[in-house]
């Protein structure tokens, strides 16, 4: 009977969407149905690496800087990613994970040994944020940490050492030591990386040599009283199908709890030159969000790879690297990796984000590349300032679709048209949370036709709707440190209630989110 009402539903769809198509309309359903799972919150997690100005200067300031501190933990930022409920924070790379020997960030601070970070500018390290640090900050965020562990150059002993350090009770002499650190209590750090791009900076491997020493690394990556681990492959860089058929066929679905992809977006189709970060074409700006759009392709085709040998979907796709990379600003240090945000990263946001709601039955884990002052940043510093980006307002926006029921939802975008190319023009996804709201978050990343809507919602009552957006004159603008409100959420009011339907008009390179009640 479900079948034959799908089948139904996808006919009155299709004839829906023409009737409405001709009337220039996107006609949208949204199923209220049988529910199937939830959106896990840890889509909207985020990554901080020993990178530029993200940890020191972003996280980790100086004694002297006048700003209200934990230590040298900076708390005003703590507050703007408490209030967008930050679910996970990825550390300490990246890169850098694999150069990183966790020994060297315990005990005294002005004992630690100092390194050159090589990835990353050369600059000296000098470990005074580390393991103790870190746990501090996601405890003040009150996140889950997922750390990344060391196979580039690490040992399995080292790695079995720090979860053995972190995790288990008492007694043993890596425990006591964590508890003449100042931590009585084991941490119970859930999630582990075993490596990080092991096909580039985290070794150079193949798949199957990694797929290999995966096993070995994991067996020793132990869980302990009270702390069951959440074991996390390096998985493919972008579209390396290949590397993912060998690590769900040679690893299996019993030995890892996920397994990673990355992909990011850039304004051309050249990394030596990627473009601008504020001053752009539409050229650019269609690439950009093309290149966004690939996600979509990306998490189907992976999946699909992953159906074949765990169609119960017992491993999760992590997208713990994903975002917006461009040239850095003019005058900054090259290996910081420092760009602005623009109305164009909040839109690659926006789409990105309803890409993994829509496929959160395979996608549970994601992060946001990266945090503070590096890539697609939420907050930038300077001194004792601070500004949040576009970016950040839409992960504001969406935090409503956190641990939600997952809504499906079928429509048919109309194009975005650019020199004879095309992409979709509308990405739609949708919940219901735990207090019976449901929230519907939709992106018009055409940046000049405003796109009218119909919105058929089914087994889901409700009376009234409220909305909110971010947009902006210019794709191009963006916030900084004299206009820091120039992009922010406000309030949307043109959605209302028709015969039943919920009907508004998208406008052009928007983020909408409506509530409704």
């Amino acid at each position: 009977m479900k079948y034959i009402f799908s089948l139904f539903l996808v006919g009155f769809v299709l004839l829906s969407s023409h009737r409405l198509q001709a009337q220039g309309a996107v006609a949208v359903y949204v199923d209220g149905g049988l529910p199937t799972h939830q959106i896990s919150r840890h889509i909207y997690g985020h990554f901080s690496e020993h990178l530029g100005r993200c940890i020191y200067d972003g996280f980790w300031v100086a004694d002297t800087l006048k700003v209200a501190k934990k230590d040298r933990i900076r708390l005003d930022i703590v507050d703007a990613l408490k209030k967008i409920k930050v679910p996970n924070l990825r550390w300490p790379g990246g890169c850098f994970a694999d150069e990183y020997h966790w020994r060297d960030g315990i005990g005294p601070r002005n004992q630690r040994p100092r390194m050159v970070n090589t990835h990353w500018g050369n600059v000296v390290e000098d470990n005074s944020f580390g393991t103790h640090e870190f746990l501090e900050l996601c405890s003040l965020l009150e996140c889950e940490p997922y750390i990344a562990g060391n196979v580039g150059s690490g040992t399995v002993l080292e790695m079995s050492n720090w979860v053995e350090y972190l995790n288990h009770p008492g007694g043993s002499t890596l425990s006591d030591l964590r508890k003449q650190n100042g931590h009585a209590e084991p941490y119970k750090v859930k999630f582990w990386g075993v490596g990080n791009e092991t096909w580039g900076c985290g070794g150079n491997m193949t798949a199957e040599y990694y797929a290999d020493e995966y096993k070995r690394y994991a067996t020793y990556v132990r869980n302990y009283p009270g702390a069951p681990i959440h074991r996390i492959a390096s998985g493919s860089n972008v579209a390396d199908y290949h590397w993912t058929e060998v690590l769900m066929k040679n690893v299996g679905p019993n030995r890892m709890w996920g397994t990673t992809l990355h992909h990011y977006s850039i304004p051309s189709n050249s990394w030596a030159k990627k473009g601008s970060a504020t001053r752009f074409s539409e050229q650019e700006y269609f690439t950009t969000l093309k290149n966004a759009w690939f996600m979509e392709e990306l998490v189907t085709r992976h999946s699909t790879i992953m159906d074949k040998y765990d169609l119960a979907k017992r491993v999760a796709l992590v997208v713990d690297e994903w975002g917006v990379w461009t040239d850095v600003e003019p005058g900054t240090n090259p290996g910081f990796l420092y760009q602005q945000n623009s109305l164009r990263d909040a839109l690659v946001a926006g789409v990105t984000l309803n890409i993994f709601n829509n496929h959160s039955d395979r996608v549970r884990m994601a992060n946001l590349a990266q945090t503070i002052n590096v890539l697609q940043a939420l907050v930038l510093t300077r001194g004792a300032d601070l500004l949040l980006t576009p970016t950040y307002h839409v992960f504001d926006l969406y935090k409503v679709h956190q641990d939600a029921q997952y809504l499906p939802v079928r429509f048919q975008s109309p194009d975005y048209v650019f020199e004879n190319t095309k992409i979709p023009a509308v990405h739609i996804s949708a919940s219901r949370d735990s207090a019976g709201l449901s929230h519907i978050s939709l992106v018009n990343i055409d940046p000049v036709k405003n796109h009218p809507v119909h919105i058929r919602i089914a087994d889901i009552p409700w009376s009234s709707v409220t909305g909110s957006i971010i947009s902006s004159a210019q794709y191009t603008d963006y916030n900084d440190f004299d206009h820091k409100n120039k992009i922010a959420i406000r309030p949307f009011t043109g959605a209302s209630r028709e015969s039943g339907n919920l009907v508004l008009t998208l406008p052009a390179k928007s983020i909408v989110m409506l509530e409704l009640k």
